[in-house]
């Protein structure tokens, strides 16, 4: 009996970064698990080195009439108990079978591709609240938070690598190059803390604009377009603090990852942060769409070495008592037995 993920985007993000790190934690772990993906060689090979079955799909749209038959038949070759779609169109193409099917929701996604699932899991309590309030019944919704961790090998990116004065403040923004990110707060931020560099790690729609923006700001010199990394750990580990001024985020997976790497944080209190971040104690909270504030948050962190250290602990004690990756494997261990599966 075994567990078979679902992944229908070919794309890079918090989500599928999350999804390689859950699987193969739960690799470790023993669970007997498959995965159906879109083709992508990088999260294939990954799968394979753990061990786990892999199979890619087409993951089309509505006119895809094959996806699901041939995932089907897949998932009876590997003996699945439970079917566990990642967002929408791994959900519309999860198909009907002797498993549960369970959706694993990372927003406030329509709730119409879950039809008939047996099960939702919601990362964070708020929309799995939400899932509740569009009539979802109480009882087949969980809360089962994200882990971070931070492997004690993960070396610090080489700043003279990436044109950066080792002495120079350094920040971090990590996350796809779309207007919800709101890279353009912290470009603008950026003109009023003339000392320090900026790393921005992530691909997208908006690099263009972004890059003219750093320019028309005169903040150019100072700010490195990464593009898409395999190598987070290494960049929080270079970096002196985290900036994260989403507009729209209903979790913000980088806040976890940061606390994990003892790396203090600054981020907009749109709703995943403002949930995860207690003010004061395990990071800093700006306004939405508030550059000004964002840099006077930033100032402060750079001014005060204490309470850098202070929200760098109190985040991973935060990590270690909330979001460890052993006790978010057992919660998934917990609901996979509850439906015959790990």
């Amino acid at each position: 009996m075994s567990v078979l993920h679902l992944l229908g985007t070919a794309g890079e993000g918090g989500a599928e970064t999350y999804f390689v790190d859950l699987v193969l934690a739960l690799a470790g772990d023993g669970v007997a698990q498959a995965v159906a993906l879109r083709p992508h060689p990088v999260r294939e090979q990954a799968m394979r080195a753990a061990g786990v079955a892999v199979e890619t799909f087409g993951f089309g749209g509505p006119v895809d009439l094959l996806t699901r038959r041939k995932v089907a038949g897949f998932a009876r070759a590997q003996n699945v108990t439970v079917a566990l779609a990642w967002m929408n169109r791994a959900a519309r193409h999860t198909p009907k079978g002797p498993w549960s099917r369970i959706g694993r929701l990372g927003g406030y996604y329509n709730l119409k591709y879950y039809a008939g699932f047996d099960f939702l899991v919601a990362n964070t309590e708020d929309i799995a609240e939400w899932v509740v309030g569009q009539g979802w019944p109480a009882g087949n919704v969980a809360y089962i938070p994200n882990f971070a961790q931070a492997p004690a090998e993960a070396m610090p990116a080489d700043r003279a690598l990436l044109d950066t004065p080792a002495e120079a403040p350094l920040l971090l923004a990590m996350g796809r190059l779309h207007e919800a990110k709101a890279h353009d707060v912290t470009l603008n931020a950026l003109t009023r803390l003339p000392e320090a560099y900026l790393w921005i790690a992530g691909a997208g729609p908006e690099e263009a604009r972004l890059k003219a923006l750093a320019i028309a700001l005169g903040v150019s010199s100072r700010v490195r377009f990464l593009g898409w990394r395999n190598d987070p750990s290494a960049l929080y580990r270079a970096a002196d603090v985290c900036v994260f001024p989403s507009r729209f985020e209903p979790l913000g997976n980088v806040v976890i990852q940061a606390w994990a790497h003892g790396l203090p944080v600054a981020a907009a209190a749109s709703q995943g942060p403002s949930a995860l971040i207690r003010e004061g104690e395990d990071g800093l909270l700006v306004p939405i769409d508030d550059p000004e504030a964002l840099a006077a948050a930033v100032r402060r962190l750079l001014d005060d070495p204490m309470l850098r250290i202070r929200l760098a602990q109190n985040g991973l004690d935060r990590v270690e008592t909330d979001f460890s990756q052993g006790a978010v494997v057992a919660q998934w261990r917990d609901l996979f037995a509850r439906f015959g599966a790990g």
